[in-house]
């Protein structure tokens, strides 16, 4: 029999601010795409599982983009294009450029598990890519039937395998295949609805039973180390370069502002205040634990990376076993903190390559990797392995969006006799009360070299040209803001409008997009919203907007694993 182990999940559900503020659309219909699919599948298989226990890691923005939705079914007024032409009774009255958002919103899906086993929607995609090549005036011959029916598949196909097995009407529109009509049309949109009003009551049930913990970010998913300071960087590349302005105006005072924020959106939502902080990309530094330890913050994790970088600058890095699986505090301020870490090699197997593996042999291989995990702790020690990742985008890879393998995997978990899944807050608790187990013994660290959950540092986010001239347009854009606070020029309705959108800008998800390695489509998506975002807060400011935020950051052009969404831990 194998030794017994600790596991922790850690599911992050996230997703920037798509909104125009200007105008209250929707740029983007990632949220509500995510919610019928990865929030509603994850949720259903915790529910299906009552054993297996996880913490789930909410962002405020996507929270608050989730109850946008919800006030748009239930006022009726559909502030998602997308969705307004779902529910558009003709579709051959429709205008050019909304025939356009269609034809390029509606085959951004996984091609081979989303499109290709749907023969009628295969049919869809290959008819648009014989004639698209002839130019628009050909595509202006796709009939408004071509329209409804592209519309009808696109929500078909991203619907979550649980909502579908749980709704036969869904499978009756499949078989159907085409010639959908508005009442078709209008059934899928209202069960849209109905999916996203369910999101975060079932999230809170499954909290107020103890089955999950819901941890989470600040507001609106900041890189909080470099917001504290551009530097930071170098604690893991010395050798990176930055950008021009030598630091964020106010860092700090922004960094706190959005935890604030996180405390107050957590305790309206779920009753309670957080105990547990993803910071965003699991991005740390000291100066940023002895932030989260004045908010009386109990745990943050962060990447494998960072911990060996901080082990090793105090000495020789140890056999992986024996030191990865533990929690550590650090010395000072930040010492009332727990630090827990991601084991990179495990969240990425779920991450890349079981989606090409049968569902039930991925569960066996992972779990028989746990049991070697126990059988090499030292003697005396139960090592606790945490599995963190991003829960809504590795599951387009999987077939039936990870459903046979979820599904698998909890129920051997449930039966495992010596693998315990629990909670960083549950596991806190049991260390301090259960006198009848045995745990890992905690380590120590004088600090933590500054890094994220990539590899260990922030190149994803800075210390490339295009990243680090986007750092300085926003440098920039604060010290605007900056002045204009100063000088009173504002009401209080303006001032907060102006603090929402320099929020918004102020997201780790557009220097993320930033890069030549990304899909270009996807980086000039980001690019577009980044530099609108930051043109809207001049605009609020009531300052001209500078000429160079009309020229694109980045072009992208790469072809990234999992579609840039994604990145390994190392």
């Amino acid at each position: 029999m194998s030794k017994p182990l600790d596991l922790v999940f850690l599911w992050h559900m996230h997703q920037p601010d798509y909104r125009d503020y200007s105008t209250g659309d929707f740029v983007l219909p990632w949220v509500y795409l995510h919610a019928i699919k990865d929030y509603s599948d994850m949720a259903y298989h915790l529910e299906q599982h009552p054993k297996v226990k996880a913490v789930v890691n909410f962002v405020p923005i996507l929270l608050d983009q989730l109850e946008d939705y919800e006030q748009q079914f239930s006022s009726g007024q559909i502030r998602d294009p997308l969705l307004r032409l779902l529910v558009r009774e003709n579709l051959n009255e429709i205008s050019g450029g909304e025939r356009q958002l269609i034809l390029e919103s509606c085959f951004r899906s996984n091609l081979n598990k989303m499109v290709v086993p749907y023969p009628a929607y295969k049919r869809l995609f290959d008819m648009h890519n014989m004639i698209a090549p002839n130019g628009q005036v050909a595509l202006s011959y796709l009939s408004g039937q071509f329209m409804a029916d592209l519309l009808t598949w696109y929500h078909l196909a991203w619907f979550g395998e649980t909502v579908r097995r749980e709704n036969d009407v869904l499978i009756q529109m499949m078989s159907k295949d085409e010639n959908f009509t508005y009442a078709d049309r209008k059934i899928i949109f209202d069960l849209i609805g109905k999916v996203i009003s369910d999101i975060i009551p079932r999230y809170r049930k499954l909290a107020e039973s103890g089955q999950i913990e819901i941890s989470a970010t600040p507001h609106y998913h900041p890189l909080a180390p470099l917001l504290l300071d551009f530097n930071s960087a170098r604690e893991c590349e010395p050798g990176s370069s930055l950008p021009q302005s030598a630091s964020y105006p106010g860092g700090k005072t922004r960094v706190e502002a959005h935890i604030l924020s996180t405390m107050s959106s957590h305790r309206s939502r779920f009753g309670v205040t957080p105990h547990g902080i993803w910071p965003a990309e699991g991005a740390v530094s000291t100066p940023l634990l002895e932030v989260l330890a004045g908010q009386e913050c109990r745990w943050v994790a962060s990447g494998e990376g960072v911990l060996a970088n901080s082990l090793r600058k105090v000495g020789t890095l140890p056999a992986r076993s024996k030191y990865l699986y533990r929690p550590y505090r650090l010395h000072g301020a930040a010492n009332s903190v727990n630090c827990f870490f991601r084991d990179d090699r495990m969240s990425d197997l779920i991450g890349f390559e079981y989606s090409n593996w049968n569902g039930k042999d991925a569960a066996n291989n992972f779990v028989a990797q746990l049991e070697e995990i126990s059988s090499q702790a030292s003697e005396g020690e139960t090592p606790l392995v945490g599995i963190i990742l991003d829960g809504e985008n590795a599951w387009e890879y999987y077939p039936y969006n990870g459903y046979h393998f979820l599904n698998d995997l909890y129920s051997a978990l449930e039966a495992h006799a010596t693998i315990r899944t629990t909670t960083y807050s549950e596991y806190l608790d049991d260390v301090n009360n259960d006198a009848t187990r045995t745990f890992c013994k905690p380590g120590e660290l004088p600090g933590l070299v500054a890094g994220s959950w990539v590899y260990g540092t922030f190149s994803t986010w800075i210390g490339s040209p295009d990243k680090n001239r986007a750092w300085d347009m926003l440098c920039m854009a604060k010290q605007s803001y900056d002045m204009v606070m100063a000088a009173g020029r504002l009401n209080q309705k303006e001032k907060k409008e102006a603090e929402k959108q320099l929020s918004s800008c102020e997201s780790s998800d557009w220097f993320w997009w930033f890069g030549d390695y990304n899909p270009s489509d996807a980086v000039g998506s980001f690019d577009r919203l980044y530099r609108h975002n930051l043109m809207q807060l001049y605009r609020l400011l009531k300052l001209p907007v500078p000429e160079y935020l009309n020229s694109p950051i980045s072009q992208g052009g790469g072809e990234a694993e999992g579609g840039g969404t994604m990145r390994r831990g190392s």
